[in-house]
Protein backbone atom coordinates (compact mmCIF):
# COMPACT_ATOMS: atom_id res chain seq x y z
CA UNK A 1 0.00 0.00 0.00
CA UNK A 2 2.44 2.46 0.74
CA UNK A 3 6.00 3.73 -0.86
CA UNK A 4 8.61 6.34 0.30
CA UNK A 5 6.25 9.13 0.05
CA UNK A 6 3.09 7.80 -1.73
CA UNK A 7 0.41 5.76 -0.82
CA UNK A 8 -1.22 3.68 -3.86
CA UNK A 9 -4.91 2.77 -3.10
CA UNK A 10 -6.51 -0.17 -4.66
CA UNK A 11 -10.08 -1.87 -5.29
CA UNK A 12 -12.94 -0.54 -3.76
CA UNK A 13 -13.39 2.12 -1.28
CA UNK A 14 -16.26 1.87 0.05
CA UNK A 15 -18.24 2.12 3.82
CA UNK A 16 -17.10 -2.26 3.82
CA UNK A 17 -13.51 -1.63 3.21
CA UNK A 18 -12.45 1.99 4.59
CA UNK A 19 -12.69 1.28 8.20
CA UNK A 20 -8.87 0.13 8.31
CA UNK A 21 -7.57 2.98 6.51
CA UNK A 22 -9.17 5.14 8.83
CA UNK A 23 -7.67 2.98 11.69
CA UNK A 24 -4.38 3.17 10.70
CA UNK A 25 -3.87 6.90 9.54
CA UNK A 26 -1.32 7.78 7.70
CA UNK A 27 2.30 6.66 7.70
CA UNK A 28 4.70 8.01 10.36
CA UNK A 29 8.17 10.10 9.50
CA UNK A 30 6.55 11.96 5.97
CA UNK A 31 6.93 15.49 5.62
CA UNK A 32 5.08 14.73 2.38
CA UNK A 33 2.85 12.49 0.89
CA UNK A 34 1.11 11.82 -2.31
CA UNK A 35 -2.03 9.62 -2.10
CA UNK A 36 -2.76 7.37 -5.51
CA UNK A 37 -5.86 6.59 -6.12
CA UNK A 38 -5.70 5.30 -9.55
CA UNK A 39 -6.43 1.51 -9.13
CA UNK A 40 -9.31 2.38 -7.00
CA UNK A 41 -12.19 0.62 -8.03
CA UNK A 42 -15.21 1.64 -7.13
CA UNK A 43 -16.40 4.33 -4.46
CA UNK A 44 -19.18 5.46 -1.88
CA UNK A 45 -19.08 8.91 0.43
CA UNK A 46 -16.60 6.98 2.70
CA UNK A 47 -14.28 7.24 0.02
CA UNK A 48 -14.69 11.37 0.12
CA UNK A 49 -15.21 11.38 3.80
CA UNK A 50 -11.45 9.15 4.27
CA UNK A 51 -9.67 11.59 1.73
CA UNK A 52 -11.25 14.59 4.10
CA UNK A 53 -10.17 12.67 6.73
CA UNK A 54 -6.36 12.22 5.77
CA UNK A 55 -6.31 15.78 4.73
CA UNK A 56 -6.32 17.11 8.35
CA UNK A 57 -4.16 14.84 9.95
CA UNK A 58 -2.34 15.83 7.27
CA UNK A 59 -2.43 19.39 7.80
CA UNK A 60 -2.06 18.74 11.87
CA UNK A 61 1.19 17.07 11.38
CA UNK A 62 2.49 19.27 8.92
CA UNK A 63 1.94 16.66 5.80
CA UNK A 64 2.46 18.16 2.40
CA UNK A 65 -0.18 16.09 1.46
CA UNK A 66 -1.68 15.80 -2.63
CA UNK A 67 -3.71 13.22 -4.07
CA UNK A 68 -3.28 11.89 -7.59
CA UNK A 69 -5.61 10.05 -10.23
CA UNK A 70 -8.83 10.83 -8.33
CA UNK A 71 -11.39 8.57 -10.48
CA UNK A 72 -13.96 10.72 -11.79
CA UNK A 73 -16.88 9.35 -9.78
CA UNK A 74 -15.20 10.00 -6.55
CA UNK A 75 -14.84 13.50 -7.89
CA UNK A 76 -18.19 13.84 -8.30
CA UNK A 77 -19.20 13.00 -5.35
CA UNK A 78 -16.78 15.16 -3.61
CA UNK A 79 -18.27 17.93 -6.08
CA UNK A 80 -21.74 17.01 -4.87
CA UNK A 81 -20.76 17.52 -1.17
CA UNK A 82 -19.17 20.55 -2.09
CA UNK A 83 -16.17 19.69 -1.22
CA UNK A 84 -14.11 19.19 -4.36
CA UNK A 85 -11.87 22.08 -4.14
CA UNK A 86 -10.76 21.02 -0.51
CA UNK A 87 -8.86 17.73 -2.39
CA UNK A 88 -5.41 19.24 -2.90
CA UNK A 89 -4.34 17.58 -6.38
CA UNK A 90 -0.84 16.43 -7.31
CA UNK A 91 0.83 17.93 -10.21
CA UNK A 92 -0.54 18.67 -13.59
CA UNK A 93 -4.15 17.33 -12.10
CA UNK A 94 -3.38 20.20 -10.06
CA UNK A 95 -3.34 22.57 -12.81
Amino acid sequence: MSDDDAVRLTGPLTLNTVKSLFERGLPEGRSSLVVDLSAVEAVDSAAVSLLLSWLREAQRRNITLCFNSIPENLMSLARLYGVADLLPMCGAAAA
